[in-house]
């Protein structure tokens, strides 16, 4: 397939201070092109005539759209409504105002949320639409399918080349450090962090500390959404991670001896687990010949470095 070049292109990355927005405009900076960015304030994604009137003003050529309303278990199952009417609103009126606008190229990032629970072994692209999905997340799976949907739509109807890529749990700067609302590894760091601050005797881990999870560096899935660009033009999504898991207890342990609290830590069973193992197959993206280069030792080093730089806790 020919690659598709960013040069002297202008690049609009929605919602430009979320973890996976700023990371991507950070690689964009190593490549020839123009970047647009927006926030919250500048644009309300939401409202369809405020989007139309972001891409008649700016005429960006490829659009990137990591922008969402995301969360842990808690913020899912609490604000499903939230959940799943925003990230409608979001995608509807970006990725259709990329074929009004006549955008060359858009990539849509969705989640690993999107596949049935309970898959057993590594979870590839045809998995999707083959079984029931996680309860504590359903809303949010559901807007993100619809969102590959209306890419493979497009495709379908108009031959946009609008592609979509599902990264797994992600970690790293800029992530949401809300003690409620936050994912595992931004909720444990700021845990632990606190505990040592604070010479906490021990600290709590929701659930059983069984489930499995696969966590990719923030970076290197910029990496991959720019590689994607460049080389990618099919309807099916490219799942992205680093294909190897571990156990949320292993995972805290590592944050716990990274940040170099002492203490205790325990287990609230009384808490969701959520889906038991989550682990991607990635072997089509390797295939494209993009495999991630950042640790999981390495990246949480750095998380934590960047956190005790940049985080008022």
């Amino acid at each position: 397939m020919e690659k598709f070049s960013l040069n002297n292109l202008k690049v609009w990355v929605p919602g430009s201070n979320g973890m996976v927005s700023s990371a991507i405009i950070k690689k964009l900076k190593t490549e020839n092109c123009k970047i647009i960015t927006s926030t919250r304030k500048q644009v309300d994604l939401t409202d369809k005539i405020n989007v139309f009137e972001f891409y008649k003003l700016n005429q960006p050529d490829i659009v990137i759209l990591s922008a969402a309303k995301v969360g842990g278990i808690h913020a899912n199952n609490t604000y499903p409504v939230d959940f799943l009417l925003d990230n409608l609103f979001i995608q509807n009126n970006i990725i259709s105002g990329a074929h009004n606008f006549s955008v060359k190229k858009l990539l849509f990032l969705g989640s690993s949320c999107i596949y049935p629970k309970n898959i057993d072994g590594p979870i590839s692209e045809d998995h999707l639409l083959t079984g029931p999905l996680e309860e504590t997340n359903e809303s949010y799976a559901i807007a993100k399918i619809s969102g590959i949907k209306l890419c493979q739509a497009f495709q379908k109807q108009y031959s946009c080349n609008f592609i979509a890529a599902m990264p797994t749990n992600l970690y790293g700067p800029n992530d949401n450090f809300h003690p409620l609302n936050s994912h595992v590894p931004a909720a444990l760091l700021l845990k632990f962090h606190n505990a040592k601050v604070n010479n906490e005797p021990f600290v709590t881990v929701w659930g059983t500390g069984k489930p499995k999870r696969e966590f990719l560096y923030v970076d290197d899935l910029a990496d991959a959404c720019i590689y994607l660009l460049k080389h990618y033009s099919g309807s099916q999504p490219i799942n992205v991670g680093t294909g190897e898991d571990i156990s949320i207890k292993n995972f805290a342990e590592k944050i716990k001896n990274i940040v170099g609290y002492k203490g205790e830590l325990r287990f609230d069973k009384s808490k969701p687990d959520g889906t038991m193992r989550k682990r991607l197959n990635i072997s089509r993206l390797n295939n494209l010949g993009w495999q991630y280069k950042i640790s999981l030792d390495q990246g949480l080093k750095l998380f934590y470095e960047w956190f005790t730089e940049n985080v008022n806790v």
